[in-house]
């Protein structure tokens, strides 16, 4: 099968060609998908893309005009993609789930922990021969109640990563994880509850119609005002103007994230040079409690090889005509 990647990196690429061990013709390109770039998969089966790809349906049936017929996806979530109108073409569409839920909680974890004990900070004065603690200050993990929204493969790895700090863990799910309660003692309750009661919020969910800004001005009035809140999911799940009140009005004690709102068109880019234009994106890296991280969790030896193995497996399903375990079926593709 000839695959066209898009949005490919460079460090992704050795694990893609070893995965893939000669078996089918892949062409690498470092350009994202859109309206503009689709043209380039004339004479391909099959595409690869990324989170950071636009295959809405205008793009979708460019491809499907042009003979492509499997999308393969890098990522677990697929909420850049169409996925009606992908059904409706005969697009057949797998992702990557679970590839690794330690390298995107570890991240979380890796996040607050920055952010809580000031170690960006602490850094950059000791760098400048300032050894003064007076603005490190930061709090115990041991003890605290950590809110976790979404405890499927990622959320369980938190949720046992901070039962092993000693947290007392909380935990918002439509389908609870008994494992969880029995394992971490995992508290679970409803979503306002968790927003009541946490010191640390940690979202591990996937962005969907019904999570989009899920977490607004009245979820952060319902907050406590030393929270830390911790995002690696997907930038949307949080409304990013209410975001910048409550770090304004200093409703929130802290927001870390590894993901934008609007990444297109400036996430997985070089911008020193002319900076950024989006000036809410800037407006929030002015505050010194905001720590972001360029999309950057699933970037581990481990997650990527993953990555590479699931995505060449679901593009050798699909070419053998075998149930394709990773297949978004169609309960998903109607919605």
């Amino acid at each position: 099968m000839k695959l066209l990647v898009y949005s490919a990196k460079e460090f992704e690429i050795p694990f893609l060609n070893q995965a893939n061990n000669n078996r089918h013709k892949i062409t690498y390109l470092k350009d994202a998908l859109d309206s503009e770039t689709a043209i380039k998969a004339a004479n391909f089966n099959a595409v690869s893309i990324f989170s950071g790809d636009d295959a809405n349906g205008i793009v979708l049936e460019k491809l499907w005009d042009l003979g492509v017929k499997y999308i393969v996806i890098r990522s677990t979530g697929f909420n850049n993609i169409q996925i009606k109108p992908a059904y409706q073409l005969g697009f057949k569409i797998a992702n990557a789930p679970n590839y690794s839920s330690h390298a995107i909680a570890e991240h979380a974890t890796g996040l607050l922990l920055a952010l809580n004990r000031k170690l960006i900070l602490a850094d950059k004065q000791v760098h400048q021969s300032n050894f003064l603690l007076d603005d490190l200050m930061g709090f115990n993990l041991h003890g605290k109640t950590v809110g976790i929204i979404g405890t499927g493969s990622i959320g369980s790895v938190m949720a046992k990563i901070m039962h092993g700090f000693g947290c007392k863990i909380i935990a918002h799910d439509l389908k609870p994880n008994i494992d969880l309660v029995e394992l971490c003692n995992v508290k679970y309750t409803s979503f306002e509850e968790v927003c009541r009661q946490a010191d640390i919020i940690t979202l591990h969910i996937p962005l969907s119609y019904e999570n989009h800004q899920l977490i607004s001005e009245k979820q952060f009035s319902l907050m406590k005002k030393n929270v830390i809140l911790i995002n690696t999911s997907r930038g949307a799940i949080i409304e990013h103007k209410s975001l910048i009140q409550a770090l304004e009005q200093q409703l929130i004690a802290g927001y870390g994230a590894d993901v934008y709102e609007k990444e297109k068109g400036i996430f997985f880019r070089d911008h020193s040079k002319n900076g950024i234009k989006d000036g809410q994106l800037n407006r929030l890296l002015s505050f010194s409690n905001v720590l972001l991280t360029p999309h950057q969790g699933f970037v581990t030896v481990e997650a990527l090889e993953s990555i590479a193995n699931i995505t060449i497996q679901n593009l050798n399903e699909f070419e053998e005509n075998k149930t394709c375990q990773n297949e978004i079926g169609y309960e998903t593709l109607i919605l």
